[in-house]
């Protein structure tokens, strides 16, 4: 099986043409006029899950700091920002900021929705495994430095808060509360800091599989570094799938 590609349709020369206004990132403002570069965003549940390097290469140009959402936790968007855009644009990051809020945590831990507004230290205490796994990926598997933003709303406790300050602390991880939602900048301030002191910090970031493992490799490396599974076992259709992709010299890519 050998892929068509559009130079065989002779469709290459439209298709520049219709990409000629869009290769250009929209400049946008938030509400304090800091600004935005949107470009490209394509779902993480289906693709890398992160804007364009265009989009962030520019942005790098503009400003002291640039901040770009790789989103869907440390395991889906996160994981596929480090190991494919950044090894493929060259980018280093400095700094990750993991946005958590209790809310979520207490609905990991087996809350209804409905009783998300109550104090629970029971249901945190559930739910927070999943907060830190994220945090240990980003640590242990991407060797990056990291901080928790907690968004805080206003049925959050402060026994809550205490708690995932603890126990994100056992990891070696501050935890910072922010209330950009309801304040803007002015709720920012205090996980500002902490980030820039994260980036003044040299790290040693590390990709989680070689681009010349196979793809079996890859994928095996994904699974048991960054979602703690056993291992694979791949079904008929997936193996004749990186047959495929081998025999059209596609081996050596990252992996999605």
């Amino acid at each position: 099986e050998k892929p068509v590609t559009a130079g065989e349709l002779k469709a290459a020369g439209a298709m520049a043409a219709l990409l000629k206004d869009a290769i250009k990132p929209n400049l946008v403002q938030t509400l304090e006029g800091t600004p935005a570069f949107v470009h490209g965003g394509p779902f993480a549940n289906i693709a890398h899950g992160c804007n364009s390097v265009i989009a962030t290469k520019t942005a790098l140009k503009m400003g002291d700091y640039a901040i770009t959402e790789a989103g869907f936790g440390a395991d889906l968007g996160a994981e596929k920002f480090l190991d494919i855009k950044c090894r493929m644009a060259g980018l280093t990051p400095s700094a990750v900021v993991m946005v958590a809020t209790i809310r979520a945590l207490k609905m990991h831990g087996g809350l209804p929705k409905t009783a998300l507004g109550e104090e629970n230290i029971e249901a945190l205490e559930k739910g927070i495994p999943n907060l830190l796994r994220h945090v240990s990926n980003i640590k242990n598997v991407y060797k990056l430095p990291c901080v928790v933003a907690v968004n805080r709303f206003p049925t959050d406790t402060d026994a809550e808060v205490e708690l995932i300050i603890k126990k994100c602390k056992e990891l070696g991880v501050n935890v910072v509360l922010s209330t950009v939602w309801a304040e803007g900048g002015k709720g920012g301030e205090e996980l500002a800091k902490e980030v820039v002191a994260l980036c003044e910090q040299p790290n040693d970031f590390t990709f989680s599989y070689d681009l010349d493992c196979k793809i079996e490799e890859k994928i095996e490396a994904i699974v048991k570094k960054v979602y703690g599974g056993d291992g694979i076992s791949l079904l008929p259709a997936a193996k004749k799938q990186i047959d495929t992709l081998v025999a059209n010299g596609y081996a050596n890519l990252p992996i999605c």
